[in-house]
């Protein structure tokens, strides 16, 4: 006999439960990815080096409490929890990524007080390296990943407000709990390394406030060292007299090409090339080191900080320093009779701070009477400039008619995306920079370039070789009754060093006059053009100072 089956009103109430384990299910799911989304959030490295590593992550404490206070919230005040943790949390992500960033270009957070302008230099960089609309794809694509996981987060959040009302109250319950214990043990574990788990959100944001409060407090000591100059009312530059001074900035040209050993031997059998061809042509040099402010890019802090024997390491401190009356070197040379320009081949734009440094002539990328094709980012090839220089302020070679020349000038032919590097060509076959075009034309485009990290460094490599040989070849035919000062601005970004390289930069000073020469035997910097590892290093600060002390 067949026992009876389910009547129809226990077939109700079984898909009744059914349906209501589903129901509650969905909220469940939802509160679950918006606690997931806040740890990944608050666990995410702001150092681009501990994604090496996610030994040091840490559970983030914060997660328990928002859990906390989702399920005791209702009404309004759940509404002002979910706005003000996805706000918290947007913010927190943004200042993360951009964190990320500054960390693999410049080597340090991002400071939300100073760094607003490399927002939009980045963007110049960027489109110059893959081209306006890659770069604006690449831009857009970040923001929206941005904006999806905040939107995400948002609404997953809601998932707390349908939870039913028992399982809440035991959320609660067991969030309360876990919260007071492992927050005790958070609070004896002082070192972090036990449980795995620590508060991050606070104190991230009470030290970017930090930040925000040392810098707003540097620029005011940076107002009393504007008023100590340690150089004294001129005239200056006896030593020099009737001889022309060519300051040379070599872009990402950093400590790590000479001694790193992926580099190390092409770049030290180039400096020998050169200064075996310098040598030929009856001119010696002194190498050593000099620390710049920067690393990574922002060049002109770089150029600031030497020309105005300050430390500009931010955008404010430079800013601050074009207002002011602080003497450049170049106003120096200005008062005591040399004739002072400028060669930028990157600008590109108009450029008021040139009116600071004192210069007679400002030679830009307009002004220089380059027809050839550019190098993607760079304007024009570093062999085209220095030509460019000679017939429109030396007429080639050194010992200027009538007031000696003293001159700026930035080379960036070693500047990222270092694709294609140009080579070394006949200097009479120069012309109007045409000649160029087929290098320009030659080798992968950097999309292509970049997705392999070894041969970004190889690129990076060959351009510093092609600076270097066109350098050493311009000041053979080029540098009689010349001191030229070679220098880079700053190391290359972390792609290219590694995690934790100094800020060190080599510096050459080249001439053919042995008086000149010795007086910077008090520099103890080694004869030649490699500079040693115990060569003594100084801050690009001290140039000016010690420059004007060497030559008077």
């Amino acid at each position: 006999m067949n026992e009876p089956g389910p009547s129809r009103k226990e077939n109700a109430v079984g898909t009744a439960h059914a349906r209501h384990r589903e129901t509650a299910a969905r909220p469940v799911l939802r509160a679950a990815i918006s606690l997931a989304i806040a740890a990944a959030i608050l666990a995410l490295p702001s150092n681009p080096a501990a994604f090496a590593d996610f030994s040091a992550v840490r559970f983030p404490l914060e997660v328990i409490g928002l859990a906390l206070l989702a399920c005791l919230s209702a009404g309004a005040g759940f509404a002002l929890l979910r706005w003000t943790a996805t706000l918290f949390l947007a913010a927190m992500l943004f200042l993360k990524l951009a964190d990320i960033g500054t960390g693999m270009a410049f080597q340090r957070p991002f400071n939300p007080y100073l760094d607003a302008k490399i927002l939009t230099d980045g963007w110049n960089l960027l489109s110059g390296a893959v081209g306006a609309g890659e770069a604006a794809g690449i831009i857009c694509a970040g923001l929206f990943a941005w904006l999806l996981v905040v939107v995400m987060f948002y609404r997953s959040l809601g998932g707390f407000r349908h939870l039913p009302t028992e399982m809440r109250r035991k959320s609660a319950l067991a969030a309360s709990i876990l919260l007071i214990g492992l927050g005790a043990f958070v609070i004896q574990d002082r070192d972090r390394r036990n449980l795995g788990i620590e508060a991050t959100a606070g104190p991230y944001f009470v030290h970017r406030v930090a930040m925000v409060k040392d810098s707003i407090a540097d620029l005011t000591r940076f107002e009393s060292e504007l008023e100590q100059d340690p150089v004294p009312a001129g005239p200056h530059f006896q030593a020099l007299a009737g001889t022309d001074v060519v300051l040379i900035f070599i872009e990402s040209y950093g400590r790590s090409a000479i001694e790193d050993p992926r580099y190390t031997g092409r770049i030290t059998g180039r400096l020998a090339l050169v200064e075996r061809d310098i040598a030929a042509a009856g001119l010696e040099a002194r190498s050593g080191w000099l620390t710049s402010p920067t690393v990574g890019g922002i060049s002109w802090l770089a150029h600031g900080t030497l020309l105005s024997g300050l430390r500009i390491d931010s955008q404010a401190r430079y800013d601050r320093m074009i207002a002011s009356r602080r003497r450049s070197l170049n106003s120096l040379f200005h008062a005591a009779g040399w004739r002072t320009t400028v060669v930028m081949p990157a600008i590109t734009m108009d450029w008021p701070e040139a009116g600071y440094f004192g210069y007679d002539s400002v030679h830009d990328a307009h002004g220089l009477g380059y027809r050839g094709k550019p190098f993607n980012w760079v304007t024009m090839p570093d062999q085209y400039t220095l030509s460019a220089f000679e017939r429109l302020e030396r007429r080639g070679g050194g010992g200027s008619e009538g007031r000696p020349v003293m001159a700026e000038m930035a080379l960036i032919s070693s500047h990222a995306p270092w694709t294609p590097v140009p080579s070394l060509i006949d200097w009479d076959k120069v012309g109007d920079g045409t000649a160029f075009d087929i290098q320009a034309g030659s080798g992968d485009p950097p999309s292509v370039v970049w997705t392999e990290p070894e041969r970004v460094r190889a690129q990076y490599a060959a351009s510093i070789d092609y600076v270097l040989e066109t350098l050493g070849s311009y000041m053979a035919r080029y540098g009689r009754n010349t001191l030229f000062i070679l220098l880079g601005d700053h190391q290359p970004a972390s792609i290219i060093t590694g995690e934790g390289a100094s800020r060190d930069v080599p510096v050459h000073i080249v001439t053919g006059n042995p008086e000149l020469m010795r007086r910077l035997d008090r520099w103890n910097w080694r004869g030649g053009m490699v500079p040693l590892a115990d060569t003594p290093v100084y801050r690009m600060d001290e140039f000016r100072r010690k420059f004007v002390e060497s030559f008077d």
